[in-house]
């Protein structure tokens, strides 16, 4: 029997992953706090609920992908809540990106009720979720990992179970610790580029296959070079995501120096009001100590 999903959190993420549960031929419900948003996909076949606890009432398996920790405690534990509506058996899975410690309370509170929950935090940005190529990083029991693998695999293309649950968290921590320090690379190496005075297409096109390749410099070098800061993630996301490596870390004893910095830059872009763009410009904050600004290359 087809599982009945729903999807709560339509975001720049949310839109991409459910678009592509729907087309994966599971029936969908979903549930954004604007509800205008969920337009293409009711149009496209999903319907349209009132509220988390009335998604969860017409659902056997739940998706959340929204901002931050309070926001998922809300969508579950609210008097409107997945809690409110949700039937025994049925699996939560939260894609969004929140507090390991807070993942264990949430599953806890879930088993009460007979209800599973797997930490699926998903990495690889909107066009990811948009081509259903995400990395997904899972942790939970493996027979719900199991049961929830053809709505994870509707979703991307890298599936891992890494372990118990708040180990999806974790290692989701571990992988914006990258993606934060390649980024800062990438924009250390793009004005050096700039300020020696070779084109730019051409470094990031003669490094890019080699040891210094990375996805953010395939990916999100191109933008910078353009200046195009549409978010794949949000810098005011992708800041909400440092915060919580350096929360870890500090539980953990681990030092994180160079996250630590890069938190600093994030926050001068966010007191110049440049948090709705993408996280790669960071950039910016670089430019701003080196007094000039990488030219841009047009797309002629």
């Amino acid at each position: 029997m087809t599982e009945k999903v729903g999807f709560i959190g339509l975001g720049i993420m949310g839109q991409g992953m459910s678009a592509n549960i729907l087309k994966a031929g599971f029936p969908l419900t979903v549930w954004n706090r604007t509800a205008g948003k969920a337009d293409a996909l009711v149009a496209a076949g999903a319907n349209l609920a009132a509220n988390p606890a009335e998604v969860a009432a017409n659902s056997d398996i739940i998706v959340i992908c929204v901002s931050d920790t309070p926001d998922v405690e809300a969508v579950i534990l609210d008097q409107d809540g997945v809690l409110a509506g949700v039937k025994p058996g049925s699996v939560v899975i939260d894609c969004s990106t929140i507090s390991p410690i807070v993942t264990r309370e949430l599953s806890r509170k879930l088993s009460e009720h007979d209800v599973a929950m797997l930490d699926a935090p998903v990495s690889g940005g909107s066009e990811g979720a948009a081509n259903g190529t995400l990395s997904i990083m899972v942790g939970g029991q493996a027979d719900t990992f199991e049961r929830a693998l053809p709505i994870l695999e509707a979703m991307g293309k890298t599936i891992t179970h890494v372990g118990e649950t708040g180990a999806g968290q974790t290692v989701k921590l571990v992988n914006q610790i990258l993606v934060v320090g390649n980024m800062l690379a990438v924009s250390e190496a793009l004005l050096l580029a700039q300020a020696g005075g070779v084109d730019l297409e051409k470094t990031i096109q003669a490094v890019k296959a080699g040891a210094a390749g990375s996805w953010m410099l395939a990916n999100r070098g191109p933008q910078v070079i353009r200046r195009d800061w549409r978010p794949g993630f949000m810098i005011d996301l992708q800041q909400k995501d440092v915060r919580l490596v350096l929360d870890a870390a500090a539980q953990l004893g681990v030092p994180v120096p160079g996250t630590a910095l890069i938190h600093q830059l994030y926050n001068t872009l966010q007191n110049q009001g440049l948090g709705s763009e993408g996280n790669h410009a960071l950039v910016k904050a670089l430019e701003n100590l080196a007094g000039f600004i990488i030219e841009p290359v047009s797309d002629t």
